[in-house]
């Protein structure tokens, strides 16, 4: 009879061992599940973006060769490492087949040349230059003359985005302006141009 209910005690005990350890495997699988969820959710949205990216940098691309496109900045660069976050709709570098223009404007309380806190020149564009290396990344130059300006601009924007700056180096003077921000089709911006000069 002890052999019995020592048997039957066991045989209970082996079941419920059994049970835990199913429910804990259940759980476990159930953990790579998840798991294995986010990083294919994660994967997509990485895959979305990149086409997203992909795209922008083929419309900018095309921008560049019709010589019809806006650098909206978002970031201006001085000489002297210093920066600062501007507003992309006020600061911009311009090209229009052979017409360009450079504005910058800052917020302040001065409305400075251009009427909006900065400064707005108008120029003929001369001396195109655009190279893609074999990466994809893009190098475009050009000279800009005109009554307020007289400057070299250099554009380089990374291959797979539509991200690029621009460094304005006046030829007169070394008060070299970087831009960095997104280039986009001329019809596609969105800009506020102040007074030129």
């Amino acid at each position: 009879m002890k052999t019995l209910i020592l048997f039957v005690t066991m045989a209970l005990v082996g079941a419920g061992h059994t049970a835990s350890y199913a429910q804990k495997g259940n759980t476990v699988s159930n953990t790579v599940d998840k798991k294995v969820q986010k990083e294919a959710k994660k994967a997509k949205m990485r895959a979305e973006e990149e086409a997203i990216n992909q795209a922008s940098y083929e419309l900018a691309l095309d921008a560049l060769k019709n010589k019809q496109f806006v650098l909206e900045a978002d970031k201006v660069t001085f000489r002297n490492g210093m920066s600062t976050f501007v507003t992309s709709n006020t600061n911009f570098v311009l090209m229009d087949k052979n017409r360009s223009t450079v504005q910058v404007a800052f917020d302040t309380a001065y409305p400075g040349p251009n009427g909006i806190g900065g400064v707005t020149v108008d120029g003929n564009a001369s001396n195109l230059k655009m190279t893609v290396d074999k990466k994809g990344n893009v190098n475009y130059s050009f000279n800009a003359q005109g009554i307020g300006i007289s400057a070299q601009i250099f554009i380089t924007m990374t291959s797979g985005s539509n991200k690029a700056s621009v460094t304005v180096n006046p030829n007169f003077s070394n008060r070299n302006l970087t831009l960095n921000g997104e280039i986009v089709p001329l019809e596609q911006s969105n800009l506020f141009k102040g007074r030129s000069w």
